[in-house]
């Protein structure tokens, strides 16, 4: 029997997309007891327009489609850390140790969770709580102290896998030590925050069947579900590049972090193999080290800085095909992003979307460190101009399938079945 009066108490330092997708689950089902953030923009009337325009823009990203009484808020470490880094205080953001660092912030936010959480409960008995990585564990501590379900949410594959891959590429790409990424300077402490959270889990969701394959061996008996990530709407009419004309380069779009987590450097490498090609690579994303470094691996690469998303999606529409050759991810959601603008994909199966290739039709997998198979795989997208057409169409449509809803009701389905 499915119990009518289950109530979760969700919560998330921000808001992105997918807790975006589990807010609005949880508010169709009547599942929704309180949304615990730590700023959230007041309802349109409430003096916004006193606001300076930067602030508004800024605020409105924390716009959450909720009733404003339900939104629990914790607003000033969050606040700190804005005002830190505007200013460029970087002492107050160094990692882990200071104030106002991500760290900081989500620990803080943790705590604050697990203190309202008794009072939540007896104003309204919770069934379970949601929580994310890195700021569960007191969250978690305190719902078990009241007998109420962990839910825990884990976006990327888990620490152990990335770390160990990690490792690996210090020794393979000594020079792209500094342009990793992936957490290697995170303290055993952090670490161990990790482990007790998903100890403590009695429900873990999953983006993708790489996420779910890296849980450890002593977490094979939790429940888990696996729930993929929607895709944004295609534009009408969907305009792009003359595929067939080999008289302009083929431009091969990457997005993300500047750093060999996600594959840059063999991306890079696969590039140089190219030459001869009519091939030009887009690059957008944050640096990690200096611009020389990058220019100094390959030279003929396109840089983009950051932009707002619909400016994101315009570039998309530019190019011709999307690479991202990541050693791990959870699930990389600008994959379905380049596709719902006609991109088909040339992935590993670790950036989480092994199910988004429909091999020959859709894109190409490729191993990881493998910039054989990725040149391979751009050279036939060049030489095959006239197929790349129909293989866009088949990107829109299979990014299409992936839906927001879907992604939610998955996620209630497996949480009714905790009560």
């Amino acid at each position: 029997m499915i119990a009518v009066d289950m109530k979760m108490l969700l919560s998330h330092p921000a808001g992105n997309q997918n807790v975006r997708a589990m807010l609005d689950a949880l508010n169709r089902q009547d599942m929704l007891a309180r949304f615990a953030t730590t700023i959230a923009a007041p309802p349109e009337g409430f003096g916004l327009k006193l606001i300076p325009n930067e602030l508004t823009r800024s605020l409105l990203r924390r716009r959450f489609e909720v009733p404003h009484e339900k939104i629990l808020q914790h607003p000033w470490r969050e606040v700190a850390r804005a005002v830190c880094t505007r200013m460029g205080w970087n002492h107050w953001l160094r990692h882990e140790e200071g104030f106002a660092s991500i760290d900081g912030v989500l620990n803080d936010f943790d705590r604050f969770t697990a203190r309202a959480l008794p009072g939540v409960h007896r104003s309204q008995p919770l069934t379970g709580v949601y929580a994310y990585e890195d700021s569960a564990l007191d969250t978690f501590k305190a719902a078990r102290a009241l007998g109420v379900k962990c839910v825990y949410d884990l976006p990327i594959s888990y620490w152990e896998v990335g770390r160990r891959l990690m490792e690996e590429e210090t020794l393979r790409l000594p020079q792209w030590v500094g342009a990793l990424g992936g957490g290697m300077s995170d303290s055993p402490a952090k670490l161990d925050r990790k482990v007790k959270e998903l100890e403590l889990a009695d429900l873990v969701v999953v983006p993708s069947q790489f996420v779910a394959d890296s849980l450890p061996g002593w977490a094979a008996g939790k429940l888990r579900v696996l729930s993929p990530f929607g895709s944004p709407s295609s534009p009408a009419g969907l305009a792009s590049q003359p595929p067939g004309d080999r008289s302009r380069p083929l431009r091969v779009l990457f997005v993300g972090s500047m750093g060999q987590r996600k594959g840059l450097a063999d991306l890079f490498a696969a590039m140089r193999l190219l030459e001869g090609e009519n091939i030009e690579l887009i690059v957008m994303g944050s640096l990690l080290k200096e611009h020389a470094f990058y220019a100094s691996q390959y030279a003929g690469f396109k840089h983009e800085k950051g932009r707002p998303h619909a400016e994101v999606l315009e570039l998309m529409r530019s190019c011709d095909v999307f690479c991202l050759p990541s050693l791990y991810e959870g699930r990389a959601l600008v994959m379905q992003e380049a596709m719902s603008q006609g991109l088909p994909l040339v992935i590993t199966a670790n950036t989480g979307g092994e199910d988004l290739v429909i091999e020959g039709r859709t894109g190409f997998l490729v191993p990881i460190r493998s910039p054989e198979a990725i040149a391979e795989k751009l050279a036939w997208f060049n030489q095959h101009r006239q197929e790349l057409e129909a293989m866009k169409e088949a990107a829109v449509r299979h990014a299409a399938t992936y839906t927001w809803k879907a992604y939610g009701d998955t996620v209630i389905e497996a949480i009714r079945k905790l009560a």
